[in-house]
């Protein structure tokens, strides 16, 4: 691995982590020496002071961190603010979940297997796009049928629909 190789993973596992990561973990991880990483952190963070961009690598709580430029708080803040959560809740994922693996399902079919009421949840689902009505049931009532968005499979980063486990995968995944 070159030089250029070993930055990009230092990188990549300082931005996957979302918080400081100690030297010694990149060390066990990388298996690289404790000196080499010292000098791979300071060439990038360095390279990242001399781009003056919207990022940072600084050394913080006993660890190294990707961190904003704090010229762009402002704005940070503000979409902060604006953004919704990205976290699911468990009612929201056992829905989606449903409707993943039952589409095209209208909500009494949904209640019926969770076993309460999905109001609340499909809005939320479909707030945020994860799901869609992909048209009405031919059935008293006409009611809604429910399905999954492109947002869907890029959030749980899926290629189509095939890629979303079998019952019997994890069922196994289970008994391990």
């Amino acid at each position: 691995m070159d030089i250029k190789e070993k930055k990009a993973l230092i990188e990549a596992l300082l931005f996957i982590s979302g918080e400081p990561v100690t030297l010694q973990t990149l060390k066990n991880i990388t298996e690289f020496s404790e000196p080499e990483l010292r000098n791979l952190l300071n060439d990038l963070m360095s390279e990242y002071k001399e781009k003056n961009g919207g990022l940072f690598i600084i050394e913080i709580a006993n660890g190294y961190q990707i961190v904003t430029n704090s010229a762009y708080a402002e704005w940070l803040k503000k979409f902060k603010s604006t953004a919704a959560s990205s976290k699911l809740s468990m009612p929201a994922l056992e829905t989606l979940a449903i409707i993943a693996y039952k589409q095209p399902i209208i909500k009494a079919e949904i209640e019926q297997i969770r076993g309460v009421n999905s109001d609340g949840v499909i809005k939320t689902l479909l707030d945020r796009r994860l799901i869609k009505i992909m048209g009405r049931k031919e059935a008293p009532g006409k009611p809604l049928l429910y399905g999954t968005t492109r947002e869907f499979l890029q959030y749980f980063g899926l290629k189509d629909l095939t890629e979303l486990p079998t019952i019997k995968e994890l069922t196994r995944e289970e008994a391990a």
